[in-house]
């Protein structure tokens, strides 16, 4: 697997992958005691055991067995985790990465493809490849359309002017936060507060009334004109 550093002013820079790929490699590191590992320390106990108690054949292969058992588990959990990593394919995720001064950097996207090494699972987001152990969360679709819909949508309430300053030349902001809001489903219409719309209620309800005022203004300021 490999990884392209970036490189900044003639130096090198660790990118955020790079630093999850590395972390993920600390963590795995040689802590892990394979089956030829096992065998050799085997061995080893039986060469240099004492020749006057020497271990019997039976508690060896009550080690050996104890050894299978746990070796059998682990192949166990490395498959449910690839299965996992191999079924957020196409999905939306948050990593939490910590880069190469030990901060915690959020990462979001989708889940373009799994790649699989010595039994890890290492997912490509946003054309980098960061370890299983840095995944945070996994969002639904429907649930990122709604929150970015109120986030859009509390974009524009925030900047309206404060009630008793509101005119016509606001009434764009007004109405476009009517519409929007109209065609929210409910599921959507729940991420935001009732208050905010209770408030946005009040503004729109004040616009149709600043409207009308000003064209029966205009329509009086015509008529007058017609008159004369």
């Amino acid at each position: 697997m490999g990884v392209v550093q970036k490189v900044e002013d003639g130096k090198f820079v660790e990118s955020n992958s790079a630093a999850s790929l590395a972390n993920s490699k600390k963590k795995t590191g040689n802590d892990s005691l394979d089956k030829d590992a096992f065998l050799q320390l085997l061995v080893a106990q039986m060469k240099y055991q004492d020749p006057l108690e020497p271990t019997s054949n039976t508690e060896y292969i009550s080690q050996y067995a104890t050894f299978s058992e746990l070796e059998q588990m682990q192949n166990m959990s490395a498959s449910m985790d690839l299965f996992r990593a191999s079924s957020l394919v196409g999905q939306t995720v948050l990593l939490k990465v910590a880069d190469s001064s030990g901060r915690t950097i959020n990462i979001q996207g989708n889940v373009d493809y799994v790649v699989y090494e010595k039994n890890k699972a290492y997912l490509s987001v946003n054309g980098e490849l960061y370890s299983m152990d840095d995944l945070d969360t996994v969002a639904d679709p429907t649930y990122l359309e709604a929150y970015k819909l109120a986030a859009d949508w509390l974009n524009i309430y925030n900047k309206l002017p404060a009630f008793e300053s509101l005119t016509v030349a606001d009434r764009e902001k007004v109405e476009t936060l009517d519409e929007m809001y109209s065609g929210m489903s409910e599921y959507q219409k729940n991420f935001l507060k009732d208050e905010e719309v209770t408030t946005m209620q009040k503004y729109v309800a004040k616009m149709k009334d600043l409207v009308a005022a000003a064209k029966a203004e205009q329509e009086g300021s015509g008529g007058s004109s017609d008159e004369e």
